[in-house]
């Protein structure tokens, strides 16, 4: 837009715009609906180059996008701040795996009955030489973005394999692992391949391999991802929900889906036995999983009464920092020399 003299005109010239596309658009015998997000960069308040002008708004769209859709939004110099520093990880992140710079953490599940562990929960962590340890809720969801979370997926799904095939080795049972998988990683067609040539590349069975899904998957659940699913069940794979109330699980799809295993977050753990809401709700979830046949696993307990409360509703697998923080693999296995091996 040009000779703007008021910026309140550019307001109502996008929010024009934006009223557009609140109607739907008709296909054929299909309505469609569309939702925008506007950048909006000033010359010469901002710049006076056309080409940064372009980027400038390009982060503003970046920021709408970011705060929900079906906005705009105008920029500012702390947006190009974030845009330099999201270039920047994303750059280190891509140089990450061939320089070997993740590394995983494990933590054990336990039989609460027996206070005996029972699987792993592969944990991913990047120690980034310039900023130390980066926890993954700091780059995951950048990884997802930028596609590269299919390539540290695979990273994660064969070193995971390769310590607990070392670990039956040395004689610590058959111990499951337990891998946290992006929704995004389903939508990739290699996917299931690219498991099968892992588990056969490190001799893994399938059926010592539980894949966590997040309950994010619901809200864009397809005909491929439920097909997914059921072959990667159908070749021995377990399947479990983790985080399981935090998200927008609709519970038709526990009975539609080949789900083995509900995770009870941590957040409904935590405040026990102070708050009764949360007792009720870890009850709860306990209950459906027993009727629904399948297990249960209660994350984050911390403490005694946490462990005996659950122990007392008949949960059957926890873990926690009561029980055992995450842990590098060589410090798991002095952990399970002293808790498997008499």
């Amino acid at each position: 837009m040009q000779d703007i003299t008021d910026i309140n005109f550019i307001r109502t010239i996008t929010e024009r715009m934006l009223g557009c596309f609140n109607d739907s658009i008709n296909i054929e015998s299909t309505e469609i609906y569309s939702s925008i997000c506007i950048g909006i960069a000033l010359y010469p308040d901002d710049d006076g180059s056309g080409e940064n002008l372009l980027k400038y708004a390009d982060a503003a769209m970046y920021h709408a996008k970011a705060q929900g859709g079906n906005n705009y939004q105008f920029y500012n110099e702390k947006l190009t701040q974030q845009v330099h520093k999201r270039l920047e990880m994303e750059t280190r992140l891509r140089h990450a795996i061939d320089r070997e710079e993740f590394l995983l953490y494990y933590q054990p599940i336990l039989d609460l009955s027996t206070q005996k562990p029972i699987a792993v929960e592969a944990l991913l962590r990047w120690q980034d030489p310039e900023k130390g340890l980066i926890m993954p809720d700091q780059f995951i969801p950048l990884a997802e973005e930028t596609g590269l979370i299919a390539d540290i997926g695979n990273w994660v799904l064969e070193h995971a394999c390769k310590q607990l095939k070392e670990w039956d080795a040395q004689g610590y049972g058959e111990l499951q692992l337990a891998i946290n998988v992006s929704s995004i990683q389903f939508d990739n067609k290699l996917f299931c391949s690219n498991l099968e040539s892992i588990l056969q590349k490190t001799g893994l069975s399938a059926n010592r391999l539980e894949l966590e899904i997040t309950e994010r998957i619901f809200l864009d659940i397809s005909d491929k991802v439920i097909s997914t699913l059921n072959n990667l069940r159908g070749s021995g794979i377990r399947l479990s929900i983790d985080d399981f109330g935090t998200g927008y699980s609709s519970l038709s799809y526990l009975k539609q889906l080949p789900i083995t295993t509900l995770k009870i977050d941590r957040s409904f753990i935590m405040d026990i036995p102070q708050d009764r809401d949360d007792m009720q709700i870890a009850t709860t979830i306990i209950s459906m999983a027993h009727g629904l046949e399948m297990d249960v696993v209660a994350e984050g307990i911390e403490t005694q009464q946490q462990l005996d409360f659950l122990t007392s509703l008949g949960c059957t697998q926890g873990q926690g920092y009561y029980l055992s923080r995450p842990q590098a693999a060589e410090t798991i296995t002095q952990w399970l020399e002293k808790s498997i091996k008499p």
